[in-house]
Parts: C-alpha cells; structure tokens; sequence
C-alpha cells in the first residue's frame, strides 16, 4: 500500500485571542485550517505547481514563495466577480492544478464559539436543556450582531460578562417584539437563554485550542481507510521549539506529524493558497451577510446583485472549485467544524448555487433577483442543518461489511434488512445483558447491540418492545444516552418487558 503525504497550514489565525484582535474592522470570526494531500504514487501535482510557480515569478514574495496574502480581501469584497482579470486568470490555474486523486480536508472553527464553549463547559444535554442549541444561538447572535460591550467585557472585566449578555438578550428581544413576524424564532431562542444565564456566575478563560482541526482529520483519515501516513505542518515560530500546533496533532493520535519550511515543501505552498482563497471567499460571505450594527438585525440580508454579476471565468472557479469540495474525494469528514457552522453552510450553499448555472449569461439574465434565489436556497440548506444539530444521535459513517450488511459505531454487524437480524433469544423469566445501543428501522422494527462473550452483536427484539426501543431513541436524540448499561428482559406470562438497570 502506497504512503500518503498531507501537508497542514492555515488561514484567520489568531495567535492570541484578545480584545484587540476581536474588535479590529479586519477581524474574522473563523479559524480556517487546511489539510491538502496525496499518495506518493500519485504525486504529479508537485511538479504541475512547480510549473505554475514558474509561470507566475512575478508573484513571489522576498523568500521565493507564492503566498495567499498577495491575494487582498478586497479581490473577494463580491466573491469571485470582485477578481479582476489576471487575479481571475490565476486562481483558475492554481485550481486547475487539482484532479479527483487530491485528498482535501478543511475545517472551520468560530472563535467566539471557543469562548463560549469554555463559559458552558458544565452544561451538558439532557431532557429539559438542549445545551448545544443554546450554545450555537449564543454564538450565533454575537457572531452576527458583534455587541461589542459584551467583547469589551470578555478581556477588559470578565466578572460582568454574564450580567452584560442578559442585558443585550433581553434587548434584542424588545427590539424583535416590533417585527414578531420575522424575529419569532430568535426571540424565543433569546428568552430559553435567558433563564439559563440566571444559573451561571462564573467567567469564561480564554486560551486557544488546536484541537478540534486535527480531530476532524483523525476521522478524515479513517473514513478513508488511510494509515500509512505523513503530515508536515507549516513551521512558524522559534525554529528551535516544536509549535503547540505540532504538540496538538501528536497529543491526539497523529504522531507521524513534523514540521517544515514552506519554502523546501511545495506541498505546504499549495495548502497556504487553497486556505486563503477559501477564507478569502468564506470571509466575503461573512461580510456581506453580517448585520452592520445592532439597530440593523431588524433587516433582511440578502447578497448584493454584484455577488452575481459574474464573466465564463469567474463563473468556471466556483464549478471547479465546486468540484474540488463537493465532488472529488468524497468523505462525511471532508470538512468540519463545531457546533456554530453557518459560514461553512451557506458557503458549500454558494458552491451548489453556482454550479447549477449553465454560463455567466444565464446568471445575469435575472441579476436583480439572484440575491432573493440565493437566500432561499441558503435558508433551505441552514434550516436542514438546525434540524441535524437538534438530533443528538450519531450520524457518523459506518463502515460496510459486506454488500447486505455494515458495521455499526459500536462494532457489531448490522443487516440493512433487518429482518435478516438473528433474534434475541430469551426464555420465560428474567435474563441480564450488557447492552451497548438500541435502535429501531422504519419499520419500527427494534435492536440491540449486546455484548456476548467479549464481543458486540446485534439482534432483533420482540415487536412488543418497539415502544420501549423507540422511547429509548428518543432519549438519545435529546442527548440521553442511556447506554452502554445492563438490561433485565423478561419474559412472562406471554409478554415482554425491558428494564434499565
């Protein structure tokens, strides 16, 4: 089997989290990391850059390199259409330097949601309190409304930060209460908050973490079934000292991790161009949806008609990028991020808009309108991932056995047709097993994964205990999962019984 080599940078990385980085006019709330990478067989895009970088000498920087940052954010102000001619020309060669064989992994992390994350981190789901969708409203609404009193107070006096969040909550919804018919539903998140907040005193700390980038990667790579690996991350910093980036990465799990120079490893060149781009574009989203001002959150947001206003070129990077994110490789852990994830959202939205037009002309035949379309189909794909965030149950890939079967997130083997599943064998009286997980099909048809003998199997239970099995599901989709646990099933008298010990 052949070794694989990715190669890690990053974009909107802020080394220190402070006031003055949140607050300054340029500030994205976003972390992108990107993770570019291919097998040692397959490796010919090393020499296609090399030619790219070639063609473009004029672009290199002092120490030889072609950067993102030659790349201004004011090239994105209307995603790709802002791109004047040769900026056009150049992104479309770099993306043109990818096939389906490149491996491609990003994430995107809210820092406002770190922060948040830290000040909740003993508020978990259960029956009464959806923790995470509380979490995702609270960033959500300071990402959006960027209050910039309660910014001041995380760094500047953090003993008022809660009392200060109550305040501009229980503002917004006075603001709503004159526009109900379009601020419903945030006001009603706005209010479930505010009687959490009353059961919380304590601070938030504020520390970066590199986790969550290389615990998608992790997952990335055994989704793919890649264990023969190397990952060179973009050295900066002391070049005597290992990065707390590096640290990171090895302190989960991915020890053949190293540091490089970009200037030695292409590979690093062309993952720094890939995440600029990206956060470039993510950024120029961000922007032109975000509400300038509180007083301004009463307004609908919809993309400029200049977002739309597009030649065959600039029309071309968002299909070949489309292609690079949506198509090629494809992977449930291809991109990833936390629990506030709207800018991931709607820019894969942007990338499915896009790619559904035949040519430019086609798009600028109803411009005026286009803003309209997009937020719509934006809203669609926001609205689809709330419901996702409201289920607590795993919806993580499981990996196929064989063309009837697949192996569950607990280890067992799982028939599609569950009536192909062995029953549960159970005698008149009371028996004990250690149940890892229940489940039901469509069919309401019940299962249990239990360990026998050390290993986990799956059986199908009586019908009679669907209610019990499905009441059980329920638990964990509000985040009560009550397993693994023993289980006394019982049968007596003709009937069936479950119990959770």
């Amino acid at each position: 089997m052949s070794k694989h080599y990715f190669f890690y940078d990053e974009s909107e990385h802020s080394r220190k989290i402070s006031y003055k980085t949140v607050s300054a006019l340029n500030y994205y709330d976003n972390f992108i990391a990107m993770i570019v990478g291919w097998n040692d067989s397959k490796d010919d895009i090393l020499q296609r850059y090399l030619v790219f970088e070639t063609a473009y000498t004029d672009r290199k920087d002092r120490n030889g390199e072609i950067k993102s940052t030659m790349l201004s954010q004011k090239q994105f102000q209307y995603g790709f259409a802002s791109l004047n001619k040769q900026n056009a020309q150049f992104v479309s060669d770099f993306l043109s330097l990818f096939d389906e064989t490149n491996h491609v992994y990003f994430s995107v992390s809210s820092k406002i949601e770190y922060l948040v994350l830290q000040l909740f981190q003993g508020y978990n789901n259960n029956l009464l309190v959806d923790a995470d969708l509380m979490k995702y409203s609270i960033t959500k609404a300071l990402v959006i409304y960027r209050p910039q009193e309660i910014i001041r107070c995380l760094y500047e006096s953090p003993e008022r930060f809660i009392e200060e969040l109550k305040t501009f909550f229980q503002n917004r919804i006075d603001i709503n209460k004159n526009h109900s018919d379009l601020k419903q539903t945030e006001s009603k998140a706005f209010q479930d908050i505010l009687l959490i907040l009353e059961d919380i005193s304590d601070p938030p700390v504020l520390d970066w973490d590199y986790h969550m980038p290389f615990d998608g990667f992790t997952k990335y790579l055994k989704e793919k079934n890649i264990h023969d690996y190397v990952l060179i991350i973009d050295k900066e910093g002391d070049p005597e000292k290992e990065s707390k980036t590096l640290n990171t990465a090895r302190s989960i799990g991915l020890e053949n991790s190293y540091e490089a120079d970009s200037t030695k490893y292409p590979g690093l060149r062309i993952s720094d161009m890939l995440a600029g781009i990206i956060s470039k574009l993510l950024k120029g989203l961000c922007d032109s949806l975000r509400y300038q001002s509180v007083e301004d959150g009463i307004n609908k947001k919809v993309l400029d008609p200049k977002w739309f206003n597009l030649n065959e070129v600039q029309l071309n990077l968002y299909k070949k990028l489309y292609r690079l994110i949506c198509e090629w490789q494809p992977a449930w852990y291809k991109s990833y991020a936390g629990i506030y994830s709207d800018d991931l959202v709607v820019f894969n939205a942007l990338l499915n808009y896009m790619n559904h037009f035949e040519s430019a002309e086609q798009i600028r035949s109803n411009i005026t309108m286009q803003g309209e379309y997009f937020n719509a189909f934006a809203c669609e794909q926001l609205a689809r991932y709330f419901e996702v965030r409201k289920c607590k149950l795993p919806i993580e890939p499981v990996a196929l056995f064989d063309q009837e079967s697949f192996i569950n997130d607990r280890g067992a083997k799982v028939f599609i047709d569950s009536k192909k599943q062995p029953f549960l064998q159970l005698t008149e009286g009371s028996q004990v097993f250690e149940v890892l997980s229940v489940g039901v099909d469509q069919r309401l048809t019940p299962t249990a994964t239990i360990l026998k003998n050390g290993n986990p199997e799956c059986f199908q239970l009586p019908a009679e205990l669907s209610e019990w099995a499905t009441n059980m599901v329920g638990f964990a989709a509000m985040g009560m999962n009550l397993f693994p646990a023993k289980v006394v099933f019982t049968y007596l008298n003709g009937k069936y019984y479950a119990d959770i010990l």
